[in-house]
């Protein structure tokens, strides 16, 4: 199992944790991943941390697919890959209807479409095998439709990808999880209780089914978010993974919508989740914070003194053994915790 860190994005001020990257660096760890929703982007912060390290891999975690064409994003992906020696992991997500037609101002449309179109467009353009061309609901390439010229052709990109370029998509709900197991190399699940792979493991399973070739979880990164607190008072370590968890259970979108709220229900947390958003979304954030229940905090953190981390790792050990967990995406960590995370598991 590998350790991985997430830099995640900037608050109202523009910060890059430079400190942890290079630490994580020093650590022997894997990769580093930068996000992004309506504040920084992924894709400069990816940029700036190539460019300050030498050997740790760097991915997005992830680039909104709406943000940009599959095009532009196969582009950037070429180039931070050229630029960094082959450093670059490009992980993919199509965000939810708020963000997307509240942010961005385009239709959601279909986003299991959209992921299915964007990452064929983007193998294509790192095959280079032929010129480009797709037809798709989201894509249409050449654009031929309202107010196209007539004078796009076909275009073989010039620049020589990494056809094996890992790809990893965003994804919780079943639809999207058999989405990743076809066509991604990797998943992101936000959260997840390493002693609940039922929970994801089905639907991984039916999509590298229906994938080209002999695809199995031997092959395939599962990475989830992990916040790893460190301190002697844990529920004052509780407190901003109850932050975090408010904030996407309750506030990620609106009541009928909100994937992470339905995910949060299917991990056993029904009622808890339904007050969660009905507290966040009538401006009682404290509140809905205080009704994260301690038990999903410690089913998907890791959180107090270092005994007790290294008590709580077991599981996480275990799921990796099984092959269930591939990478662990380390959030909101000290270098503290860092070290200890590196002293038990690399």
């Amino acid at each position: 199992m590998k350790l991985a860190f997430m830099a995640g994005y900037s608050p109202a001020q523009v910060s890059l944790p430079m400190d942890l990257v290079l630490e994580a660096e020093r650590l022997g760890f894997d990769s580093v991943w930068t996000s992004e929703a309506y504040s920084t982007d992924a894709v400069t912060p990816a940029a700036w941390i190539l460019a300050r390290t030498e050997r740790i891999k760097v991915g997005t975690a992830i680039m909104q697919m709406p943000a940009r064409t599959p095009t532009c994003a196969a582009m950037t992906a070429m180039t931070l890959d050229a630029l960094s020696g082959g450093r670059f992991l490009l992980g993919l997500g199509p965000s939810g209807p708020r963000v997307v037609e509240g942010w961005y101002g385009v239709p959601y449309g279909r986003p299991l479409t959209r992921t299915r179109e964007y990452i064929a467009i983007i193998r294509q353009i790192l095959a280079r095998k032929a010129p480009l061309e797709h037809e798709g609901f989201h894509y249409q390439i050449p654009y031929t439709g309202d107010g196209a010229t007539g004078l796009g052709a076909p275009m073989k990109g010039v620049l020589r990808g990494n056809p094996a370029l890992p790809i990893y998509t965003a994804a919780i709900t079943p639809n999207g999880l058999r989405a990743a197991g076809e066509l991604a190399d990797g998943v992101f699940p936000i959260w997840m209780n390493p002693e609940r792979f039922e929970l994801l493991g089905p639907f991984l399973e039916e999509g590298f089914a229906k994938a080209d070739g002999d695809k199995s979880l031997a092959d395939f990164d599962v990475a989830p978010l992990v916040y790893v607190v460190l301190g002697d008072d844990v529920e004052a370590c509780r407190q901003p993974v109850r932050q975090h968890l408010a904030l996407y259970i309750g506030g990620m979108g609106p009541k009928a919508k909100n994937f992470y709220a339905m995910y949060a229900a299917r991990m056993g947390y029904e009622a808890e989740a339904a007050q969660i958003q009905d507290l966040f979304l009538s401006g009682r954030k404290v509140e809905a914070a205080a009704a994260v229940p301690a038990r999903l905090i410690d089913d998907c953190a890791l959180v107090g003194p270092a005994d007790r981390i290294r008590d709580h790792l077991q599981r996480w050990r275990d799921a990796g053994a099984r092959g269930e967990v591939g990478s662990l995406l380390v959030g909101g960590a000290s270098i503290d915790a860092m070290r200890l995370l590196a002293e038990e598991l690399l």
